[in-house]
């Protein structure tokens, strides 16, 4: 087998975990020269490859590439980029494979959610087309736990231990206060469409009255009266109430509480700000005074509190990539499969391609209580192993020590990209 190079791309939001699947794929890769030469990874994500700007992997130390592990965001950059489809804009594809050409790459690795493998099988049903051997492997990543088929996705385990540790803490403060201040902490989560994020703060209740009291998700439409009451019951029996309302909750007839009227590249519908549309829900209808947060950024770029669980599986589906790449698979996606609950076991599977491109999973039914406002048992299950264990990063001076990348980009062997 002749040795080909390799490109990798982090795509979409990033998360606390999404380096730690970049080292693994770098490390692995690295353990194969006689099969991988230099893993260069793209410039704020797939742009990289259209613009050719390269960031050449081979410049940073084992050190640094370890580090990746225990840094946050993406070291590399990404990018809300959605390709359109082969038919409507072919020269995109074939400017991706010419820069491959140009570069010697065989192995695309792309790091990302729905849109990111939708696009990774694109380009493998293209480089057949052409004739260019390019061998796609998807690596899943969504804070937003919306890929099917895996068990869970890298991001998420993080996402959920930040939000679940967010709501213990802010709620023992909203406790201590409440006899004179505040009754109301409402905190808002991400979740477009699916209500993984807010759900993994009922992991914060351990015994009855604890918050959250009331937990709002998109699969659930908001049923205002059936809200209020709720939150009035919780203030009288505990004397404050707790809300986690996901950005993707829905009115009864359908449309975004936080719709901003706006979208982002990949067509998705931006929100955000729907904390405070529930504060004044409250605010109006019982008068209660209230504080709110607004999570946002912080909660996926929170590698400080890290799951373990998730920094193991992200790292374990970078390196998995490229085995399955050398391995002659193609047009495929590493899962985790879910083996036990207690204790915790799982394994790496595959899926191709086209089966998780674009495909969203909510939660199951099952999963949410009869009341809408709060999860089951069964769904407590699933959550817990995801944020078991702490993988706390390095520090220095106080702080966090995280990487620093050279990001030494190679020489350009084509003219700009007119697209």
């Amino acid at each position: 087998m002749s040795v080909k190079n390799a490109f990798y791309a982090q795509s979409g939001g990033v998360t606390a975990v999404i380096n730690a699947s970049a080292c693994g794929v770098i490390e692995a890769a690295r353990e194969h020269p006689d099969q991988i030469g230099t893993v260069y990874a793209g410039k704020n994500g797939i742009l990289g490859a259209l613009h050719e700007t390269l960031i050449d992997t081979n410049a940073e130390s084992a050190e640094t590439i370890r580090a990746l592990r225990h840094t946050p965001a993406g070291a590399f950059g990404s990018a809300r980029y959605k390709l359109k489809g082969l038919e409507e804009n072919r020269a995109e594809y074939e400017r991706l494979i010419e820069v491959f050409k140009a570069h010697d790459i065989g192995y695309f690795f792309y790091n990302g959610g729905g849109d990111s493998q939708d696009t990774a099988h694109k380009v493998s049903q293209l480089g057949q087309a052409l004739g260019y051997p390019i061998t796609c492997i998807g690596v899943p990543k969504t804070v937003d736990n919306d890929l099917p088929i895996t068990d869970t996705c890298p991001g998420f385990g993080s996402v959920a231990k930040y939000v679940a540790v967010s709501t213990r803490e802010a709620g023992l403060d909203v406790a201590s206060m409440a006899e004179t201040s505040t009754k109301v902490f409402i905190l808002e989560t991400m979740g477009r469409h699916a209500g993984w994020i807010a759900a993994a703060s009922a992991l914060a209740s351990e015994q009855a009255g604890d918050p959250p009291h009331v937990i709002l998700l998109p699969e659930v439409p908001l049923d205002e009266a059936r809200f209020l009451a709720r939150v009035q019951q919780s203030v009288e029996n505990n004397g404050y109430c707790v809300v986690v309302v996901s950005e993707g909750v829905r009115t009864q007839d359908g449309q975004f509480l936080a719709d901003q009227g706006t979208r982002d590249a990949f067509g998705h519908m931006q929100l955000g700000g729907v904390a405070p549309s529930i504060a004044a829900m409250i605010k109006n209808a019982l008068g209660y005074k209230y504080h709110y947060a607004i999570a946002d950024y912080l909660q996926r770029a929170a590698r400080h509190i890290a799951s373990a669980t998730d920094v193991e599986q992200a790292y374990a589906l970078g390196r998995a990539a490229v085995e399955f790449a050398l391995a002659g698979k193609n047009a495929i996606m590493p899962t985790i499969v879910r083996e036990s609950d207690e204790p915790y076991r799982w394994h790496i599977g595959e899926v191709p391609l086209e089966q998780v491109a674009n495909v969203e999973a909510k939660m199951p039914a099952s999963f949410i209580d009869e009341s809408g406002f709060f999860v089951t048992e069964a769904c407590l299950r699933y959550l817990r192993p995801l944020i078991a264990g702490e993988d706390y990063p390095p520090f220095r001076n106080g702080l966090p020590d995280y990487a620093r990348l050279k990001a030494q980009l190679v020489e350009k062997r084509l003219p700009p990209f007119a697209g």
